[in-house]
């Protein structure tokens, strides 16, 4: 068994947030206390066109990932929060690598949706590399053992 995603999940999904939020929160009630409010209130229009946007780009891209990805040889091991299924590469429909985001995703489409649904985002694990259009060699891997494992159900 081996470990596909990322080990910054946890700080993708918990930590920045906490952070972000907390940061904006702490914005707003200084600027209040100190009156600021009172002088301009467009100072609190920053921070909040802020968290909401910042709300929906962590909804879409980070809150969705997976916690932790398993490569167990013909399957994969998901698990996120208490919750855990295992996913033949035979019910995966396609592979998708997103390197343009951060943090980089992979996203499995399954043909029979499971537990998590019909797609599974994770963010994988990457080796260091200057060249900025390398593509990702997990996926690059699964896309590869996806065709053959659905060229096997097929026969």
């Amino acid at each position: 068994m081996k470990k596909i995603s990322s080990s910054t999940t946890f700080v993708s999904k918990k930590v920045f947030p906490v952070l972000w939020f907390g940061f904006l929160g702490v914005f707003v009630v200084l600027v209040s206390w100190s009156g600021g409010v009172k002088q301009a209130p467009m100072l609190l229009a920053v921070p909040l066109v802020m968290t909401a946007v910042g709300f929906l780009i962590m909804k879409q891209l980070v809150w969705s990932l997976a916690d932790e990805v398993f490569d167990c040889g013909d399957f994969l091991l998901i698990r996120n929060g208490d919750e855990e299924e295992r996913v033949p590469l035979s019910n995966i429909m396609n592979v998708s690598a997103s390197t343009y985001v951060n943090p980089p995703r992979i996203t499995l489409r399954l043909a029979h949706p499971g537990k998590f649904g019909d797609e599974i985002a994770f963010s994988p694990v990457r080796s260091f590399t200057l060249n900025p259009f390398a593509r990702n060699e997990v996926a690059e891997d699964l896309i590869v053992r996806v065709d053959r494992a659905r060229w096997r159900r097929e026969d």
